[in-house]
């Protein structure tokens, strides 16, 4: 079963992020949309066996979320019935938990 893949507000924004970050980076259209449909492709492959992602935990309980690594993003998801919803888009190098939760 391939799960259907929904992009939440807030991770359509990290992508908008993302897309002007490489393009400031690259200066190349290009290159942009690759890199963007590269990272879209990941998250498609993960629809069909999400389950398999690193599943998020914090103080020993799992939060709901799971992700991968996508060269210097980790993509988070959650799986709910014949859905997989993508959360947000962050860079490796900024604190996630504060992002998802609020907390540091």
């Amino acid at each position: 079963m391939t799960y259907k893949i929904r992009y939440t507000p807030e991770a359509i924004r990290d992508m908008d992020r993302i897309w002007d970050d490489v393009l400031e980076t690259s200066k190349d259209y290009d290159i942009t949309a690759k890199y963007l449909k590269e990272m879209r492709n990941a998250i498609s492959k993960k629809g069909k066996a999400p389950k398999t992602g690193t599943p998020l935990y914090y103080c020993g309980l799992f939060t709901g979320y799971y992700h991968i690594r996508f060269k210097a993003y980790t993509v988070f998801y959650r799986i709910e019935d014949d859905r997989m919803e993508v959360a947000h888009v962050i860079p490796v190098k900024r604190d996630y938990m504060v992002i998802l939760f609020g907390e540091e």
